[in-house]
């Protein structure tokens, strides 16, 4: 398989103590296995620590550092970050020493055929008290998906920068980009892998995944399928409405004498079912106009 070009991407948020060294391990990992096929982009995102400080200081040609004026997200320092990128594949890598470098070669490796490779993370994935939250928010996505994600937020991807492109006016600027950059890839269709991988616990800064997050990815993920498959929320909906319509109507009829709950249960059903299939129509309209 012929090397494919890729810009490393990694964006940074409050990680003074981990920055450079997560910087020069990877330098020196991709000049040994990826000479001439990568650049790397560094994002500062507005820290009010010593990163910012950090990357100037480091006065390296090969390296991009941009950084924002003030705290933008996650989201928009990969869009930052894609926007200046030179290559056909970004590679996002987190800053915080979470990842191991040799799990890039394992992604490129595997990129042949595909669209999008996503580090599936195998053991640690994460503090306990966020779990239930991350497990809900996946049963739903992979419900609306009907395919079985392994990893729904993955920070360690790599995917074609044209693809990317395609779908950046979707993406959020917060943590959620990975949630929806998933769903947006599944419903297309676009052919994406997962690679077991092994993540550390954080090894500086603090996460800023907050408790709100969770309620902001799952009404994300609701969105996301408004604009993909709106009859996936819709239906059963209606279903449900017409059939306790049905079982309200059926000792009624024996009256007869049929009463307004009764026919508000199947006007309703019915108005949500062509409500929902318009937004169908309306759904797939949009995706071909931003084709």
């Amino acid at each position: 398989m012929e090397k494919i070009k890729f810009s490393v991407i990694i964006p940074a948020y409050n990680e003074q103590d981990t920055v450079l060294t997560t910087i020069n391990k990877l330098k020196e990992y991709l000049q040994l296995n990826f000479a001439n096929h990568y650049e790397i982009i560094v994002v500062n995102d507005g820290s009010n620590d010593k990163t910012a400080e950090i990357l100037n200081q480091m006065n390296d040609s090969e390296i991009k550092v941009i950084n924002h004026p003030y705290n933008k997200g996650y989201g928009a320092s990969i869009k930052t970050a894609v926007a200046a990128s030179i290559m056909n594949w970004i590679l996002v890598f987190d800053a915080d020493g979470q990842h191991k470098i040799e799990d890039i070669g394992r992604l490129i490796q595997s990129s042949d055929g595909f669209d999008m490779v996503v580090g599936s993370r195998q053991g640690y994935k994460g503090p306990l008290v966020r779990q239930p939250g991350k497990k809900i928010i996946l049963w739903v996505a992979q419900y609306l998906v009907e395919k079985k994600i392994p990893d729904l937020n993955s920070g360690l991807r790599l995917i074609k920068k044209e693809y990317f492109n395609k779908y950046a006016h979707l993406l959020p600027s917060g943590f959620s980009w990975t949630t929806t950059i998933t769903l947006a890839f599944l419903k297309e269709n676009l052919n994406v892998d997962y690679i077991p991988i092994e993540i550390s616990k954080r090894q500086g800064g603090r996460s800023m995944v907050k408790t709100s997050d969770a309620v902001k990815a799952l009404m994300l993920i609701l969105r996301m399928i408004m604009l993909f498959s709106p009859l996936r929320v819709f239906l059963p909906v209606s279903f449900v409405l017409f059939a306790i319509g049905c079982i309200s109507a059926f000792p009624e009829i024996l009256i007869p004498n049929i009463n307004d709950s009764t026919i508000l249960l199947f006007i309703s059903s019915l108005i949500i079912f062509f409500f929902g299939t318009i937004a169908d129509q309306i759904a797939a309209i949009r995706r071909e106009i931003n084709k």
